[in-house]
């Protein structure tokens, strides 16, 4: 297995609310990830088909609003169905590359009916095979409007090579017994996604890696006013509201020593690969290991319920 890596971010727009062009966006990025030699390439949170940014912009918390039932329809409507084959071309392009990929998707969850929408962080391995869908623990405040509420099924790291590589969907980052899930696990590459903005990744991602002592990169989307299209319904009231940068960007890749290797990137769609060592990891852990020789197990432990949630279990 190889000690050293490249590891690739994707800072791109969607096509917002359109899944299919989307994925011919993503497709494009897997493959530009794969020219330059990556090992994983990761996207930001529900790039695919985009993050419901009209919440807050269409007064969305107003109750049994027929203009918020059109637009959640519209989302639902465009939302991935993993079951029913959405991602079949990404895992294929996995597969032909030989890479890895985390994918940010607003997920049409069939186990819970098929009508809800989960924040959803997906792990594809370079076989092609997904490994673990991670649906965001908890929506972050108007997301709750467009959002169900996750669980620990996703809670998993995976090997790429020497590394063990986890993730979390952006505010998740901040959650310390989450994060810790992970790091017990032997993460030593942490993938964090987010809709975007340079605020929200410029300090945490050096704390992840300086507290954990290993890689990380940071993913966020790109969405401008101009991304908003006549497709999208009720396009000329979220228009009226939004501002010209809704998400610029902030993708970045921090070292275990906290250093930058890829400073936060801004205002631009860009495939971007760096090399990173196992070794440099070893170093850092040499004065502190949060789950090794400096954690205390006989005083503090953490209990992960890593079971899927339904509602329905069968007895045929």
């Amino acid at each position: 297995m190889k000690e050293s890596i490249n590891v690739a971010l994707a800072q791109i727009a969607p096509v917002w609310l359109n899944k299919k062009q989307t994925l011919l966006k993503i497709e494009a990025a897997v493959s530009e990830a794969a020219a330059q030699k990556a090992n994983l390439v990761a996207f930001g949170e529900t790039v695919l088909p985009g993050y419901p940014f009209w919440i807050e912009l269409t007064d969305g918390a107003r109750f049994n609003s027929s203009l918020q039932k059109e637009l959640f329809s519209h989302y639902l409507k465009e939302a991935v169905n993993i079951d029913g084959g959405d991602l079949e071309p990404v895992c294929a392009l996995a597969k032909k590359y030989r890479l890895a990929v985390y994918l940010g998707c607003a997920e049409r969850a069939q186990d819970r009916a098929g009508h809800s929408i989960y924040c959803s962080m997906v792990y594809i391995n370079a076989d092609g095979v997904i490994c673990s869908v991670h649906r965001k623990l908890m929506p972050t405040y108007e997301e709750r409007l467009a959002w169900s509420i996750g669980d620990g099924n996703g809670l998993q790291v995976h090997p790429l090579e020497a590394f063990s590589v986890g993730g979390l969907n952006c505010w998740e980052n901040w959650m310390p017994l989450a994060r810790t899930a992970l790091y017990a696990q032997g993460e030593n590459l942490h993938v964090a996604i987010w809709p975007g903005n340079k605020r929200n990744t410029v300090d945490l991602t050096r704390h992840i890696a300086l507290e954990n002592r290993m890689f990380v990169l940071s993913v966020s989307g790109l969405m401008l006013k101009e991304h908003i299209t006549p497709a999208v319904p009720h396009s000329e009231l979220i228009l009226k509201n939004a501002s010209e940068i809704l998400a610029d960007g902030g993708s970045c890749l921090a070292a275990p020593d906290g250093s930058w290797i890829i400073e936060p990137i801004v205002g631009m769609e860009i495939v971007k690969t760096a090399e990173i060592h196992l070794n440099d990891v070893r170093k850092e852990r040499h004065n502190f290991d949060p789950s090794g020789h400096y954690s205390r197990p006989d005083v503090l432990q953490l209990t992960v319920n890593r079971k899927r949630q339904t509602i329905i279990n069968f007895e045929d």
